[in-house]
């Protein structure tokens, strides 16, 4: 059993019986990780702190790995970039949520992946430390594809139609699986952006939830076993 200190991103906890947590963590060392945290729901004092594991914190983590498809488990933890405006605000709480839910069904890999760690933990913190956040999610889904290998081929952008199966741009407007018109014009605005220029493209309530269940079929045509989101149905609800 191998001691490993490492940052870690809070996917998931789930309840085990009255007093313990089953948590999922993305690590910046191992990749996915579960723990068994035993009586942190009735624990006064300790190390452990229920209100490390909820959805999306950052944590350093000292953890034993039994690397054998056992249960881990977190010997010291503490919050290493506290959020200080995501648990006050219901939209940046929604979109954290939501994120966790779709990071948590995605990423199942045990090994180290420290491009696509950095990029989540940066994403993050930007969302906790601005303010113009409601097509945050989508921009965050659709360079996340970046990471999972299937971002969309921007070579041949000024055709007049995007296939969401081949993830390129196409001359050939009428086949399925197609975007054109207006759901082609909303696409290509959020391609080549960065979170630092997102205040430089608005959608109104109809467009931001057309685009965001465009990103959806596009997951699940290049993800095999990706799911449409629980909690996307409260998510469109804050934003509209």
């Amino acid at each position: 059993m191998a001691v490993l200190t490492t940052k870690a991103i809070v996917f998931s906890s789930i309840k085990y019986g009255d007093t313990s947590l089953i948590v999922k963590c993305f690590t910046l060392e191992e990749g996915i990780k579960s723990y068994m945290i035993k009586g942190v729901l009735k624990a006064k004092k300790g190390k452990l702190k229920a209100a490390y594991f909820q959805p999306l914190t950052l944590l350093n983590l000292t953890a034993s790995h039994n690397n054998k498809g056992n249960l881990n488990s977190i010997r010291e933890a503490n919050v290493y970039s506290p959020y200080e405006r995501i648990p006050l605000e219901i939209k940046k709480q929604s979109i954290v949520l939501f994120l966790s839910e779709i990071l948590s069904s995605i990423i199942q890999e045990e090994e180290k992946n420290e491009s696509l760690f950095n990029y989540i933990e940066t994403a993050l913190i930007w969302l906790d430390t601005h303010d113009e956040i409601a097509n945050f999610h989508l921009l965050f889904l659709l360079n996340l594809s970046k990471y999972l290998g299937f971002y969309p081929d921007t070579s041949n952008s000024s055709a007049n139609a995007f296939n969401l199966l081949e993830g390129s741009f196409t001359t050939r407007a009428y086949e399925k699986l197609t975007l054109v018109d207006v759901d082609l014009i909303l696409f290509k605005r959020l391609l080549g952006i960065n979170f630092d220029t997102i205040h430089t493209i608005s959608f109104n309530k109809k467009e931001r939830q057309t685009l965001l269940r465009v990103i959806i079929q596009y997951f699940e045509l290049h993800l095999e076993g990706f799911k449409k989101p629980k909690s996307l149905d409260v998510l469109e609800t804050v934003f509209s």
